[in-house]
Protein backbone atom coordinates (compact mmCIF):
# COMPACT_ATOMS: atom_id res chain seq x y z
CA UNK A 1 0.00 0.00 0.00
CA UNK A 2 1.36 3.58 -0.27
CA UNK A 3 1.71 6.54 1.74
CA UNK A 4 -1.31 8.87 1.41
CA UNK A 5 -1.81 12.74 0.93
CA UNK A 6 -4.32 14.14 3.95
CA UNK A 7 -6.59 17.17 3.78
CA UNK A 8 -8.57 17.95 6.45
CA UNK A 9 -7.51 15.30 8.33
CA UNK A 10 -8.53 12.54 6.13
CA UNK A 11 -6.27 11.05 3.64
CA UNK A 12 -6.85 11.16 -0.03
CA UNK A 13 -5.06 9.86 -3.39
CA UNK A 14 -6.39 9.21 -6.79
CA UNK A 15 -6.91 5.34 -6.25
CA UNK A 16 -5.63 3.00 -3.54
CA UNK A 17 -5.06 -0.32 -4.48
CA UNK A 18 -5.04 -3.34 -2.53
CA UNK A 19 -4.18 -6.73 -3.08
CA UNK A 20 -6.39 -8.90 -0.23
CA UNK A 21 -9.56 -8.25 1.79
CA UNK A 22 -7.06 -8.37 4.46
CA UNK A 23 -4.96 -5.50 3.39
CA UNK A 24 -8.74 -3.46 2.17
CA UNK A 25 -9.80 -4.03 5.96
CA UNK A 26 -5.99 -2.72 7.30
CA UNK A 27 -6.28 -0.16 5.23
CA UNK A 28 -9.80 0.96 6.28
CA UNK A 29 -8.47 0.09 9.64
CA UNK A 30 -5.49 3.29 9.66
CA UNK A 31 -8.31 5.20 7.47
CA UNK A 32 -10.45 5.26 10.62
CA UNK A 33 -8.01 6.55 12.76
CA UNK A 34 -9.01 10.42 10.96
CA UNK A 35 -12.59 9.73 11.47
CA UNK A 36 -14.91 12.03 14.30
CA UNK A 37 -17.99 11.73 15.64
CA UNK A 38 -21.06 13.07 13.07
CA UNK A 39 -19.23 12.13 10.15
CA UNK A 40 -20.76 10.07 6.87
CA UNK A 41 -18.51 7.70 4.74
CA UNK A 42 -20.50 6.77 2.04
CA UNK A 43 -19.79 3.69 0.09
CA UNK A 44 -19.87 2.83 -3.42
CA UNK A 45 -19.73 -0.48 -5.45
CA UNK A 46 -21.26 -3.57 -7.06
CA UNK A 47 -22.05 -6.71 -5.17
CA UNK A 48 -19.00 -8.38 -4.09
CA UNK A 49 -16.56 -5.15 -4.02
CA UNK A 50 -15.73 -5.45 -0.77
CA UNK A 51 -17.40 -2.26 0.83
CA UNK A 52 -18.18 -4.99 4.13
CA UNK A 53 -14.65 -5.67 4.20
CA UNK A 54 -13.67 -1.91 4.31
CA UNK A 55 -16.76 -1.34 7.35
CA UNK A 56 -15.06 -4.47 9.45
CA UNK A 57 -11.86 -2.45 9.11
CA UNK A 58 -12.88 0.70 10.12
CA UNK A 59 -14.85 -0.87 12.90
CA UNK A 60 -11.59 -2.41 14.01
CA UNK A 61 -9.46 0.96 13.65
CA UNK A 62 -12.43 2.88 15.80
CA UNK A 63 -11.73 -0.11 18.18
CA UNK A 64 -14.81 -2.45 18.18
CA UNK A 65 -13.59 -6.23 17.92
CA UNK A 66 -16.93 -7.74 17.18
CA UNK A 67 -18.45 -9.23 14.06
CA UNK A 68 -19.38 -7.06 11.27
CA UNK A 69 -21.59 -8.04 8.72
CA UNK A 70 -23.42 -6.84 5.78
CA UNK A 71 -27.10 -5.51 7.23
CA UNK A 72 -28.45 -6.39 3.58
CA UNK A 73 -31.84 -7.52 5.63
CA UNK A 74 -31.55 -5.49 8.87
CA UNK A 75 -30.70 -2.32 6.64
CA UNK A 76 -28.59 -1.10 10.05
CA UNK A 77 -26.59 -2.87 12.33
CA UNK A 78 -25.03 -0.79 14.99
CA UNK A 79 -21.49 -0.76 16.71
CA UNK A 80 -20.60 0.47 19.88
CA UNK A 81 -17.35 -0.39 22.48
CA UNK A 82 -15.39 1.16 20.05
CA UNK A 83 -13.87 5.28 21.06
CA UNK A 84 -16.99 5.85 18.60
CA UNK A 85 -20.26 3.70 17.77
CA UNK A 86 -20.42 3.32 14.19
CA UNK A 87 -23.65 2.89 12.10
CA UNK A 88 -23.72 0.48 9.45
CA UNK A 89 -26.68 0.61 6.61
CA UNK A 90 -27.46 -1.07 3.70
CA UNK A 91 -29.26 1.04 1.13
CA UNK A 92 -29.29 -1.75 -1.47
CA UNK A 93 -33.40 -2.35 -1.29
CA UNK A 94 -34.30 1.13 -0.67
CA UNK A 95 -36.37 2.70 -3.22
CA UNK A 96 -37.15 6.13 -2.07
CA UNK A 97 -38.06 8.26 0.41
CA UNK A 98 -40.40 7.28 2.50
CA UNK A 99 -38.46 3.67 2.47
CA UNK A 100 -35.27 5.73 3.61
CA UNK A 101 -37.08 7.81 5.84
CA UNK A 102 -38.68 4.24 7.70
CA UNK A 103 -34.52 3.32 8.16
CA UNK A 104 -34.73 6.38 10.90
CA UNK A 105 -31.66 7.51 8.54
CA UNK A 106 -31.95 11.08 9.17
CA UNK A 107 -32.22 10.64 13.18
CA UNK A 108 -28.98 8.52 12.98
CA UNK A 109 -27.47 11.39 11.65
CA UNK A 110 -27.73 13.26 14.05
CA UNK A 111 -26.43 10.85 16.70
CA UNK A 112 -22.79 11.26 18.05
CA UNK A 113 -21.17 8.47 15.71
CA UNK A 114 -20.11 7.99 12.29
CA UNK A 115 -22.57 6.85 9.72
CA UNK A 116 -21.24 4.10 6.96
CA UNK A 117 -23.73 3.74 3.83
CA UNK A 118 -23.28 0.85 1.90
CA UNK A 119 -24.98 1.57 -1.64
CA UNK A 120 -24.84 5.12 -1.12
CA UNK A 121 -25.58 5.47 -5.01
CA UNK A 122 -29.48 4.86 -3.83
CA UNK A 123 -29.65 7.91 -1.46
CA UNK A 124 -27.24 9.87 -3.38
CA UNK A 125 -29.98 12.79 -3.66
CA UNK A 126 -30.13 13.10 0.56
CA UNK A 127 -26.16 12.69 1.77
CA UNK A 128 -25.17 15.51 3.49
CA UNK A 129 -22.48 17.80 2.96
CA UNK A 130 -18.98 17.12 3.81
CA UNK A 131 -19.65 13.12 3.33
CA UNK A 132 -16.49 10.97 2.65
CA UNK A 133 -17.07 9.45 -0.44
CA UNK A 134 -15.43 6.10 -1.70
CA UNK A 135 -16.12 4.08 -4.35
CA UNK A 136 -14.75 0.34 -4.30
CA UNK A 137 -14.23 -1.62 -7.62
CA UNK A 138 -12.71 -4.89 -8.34
CA UNK A 139 -9.24 -4.81 -9.99
CA UNK A 140 -7.53 -6.69 -12.65
CA UNK A 141 -6.77 -10.05 -10.44
CA UNK A 142 -9.43 -11.54 -8.38
CA UNK A 143 -8.68 -10.31 -5.25
CA UNK A 144 -7.50 -7.05 -6.28
CA UNK A 145 -9.66 -3.96 -5.08
CA UNK A 146 -8.91 -0.24 -6.18
CA UNK A 147 -10.14 1.99 -3.30
CA UNK A 148 -10.41 5.62 -5.22
CA UNK A 149 -11.53 8.42 -1.85
CA UNK A 150 -13.38 11.29 -3.82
Amino acid sequence: MTTLKKSSGIARRKIMKTNSVYDTENFAENFASNLKAGQVVALYGGLGAGKTAFVRGLCRGIGYDGEVTSPTFAIIHEYTGGRLPIFHFDMYRIEGYLDLESTAFFEYLEKNGVTVIEWSENIENVLPDGTIKIRISNGEFENERLINIL
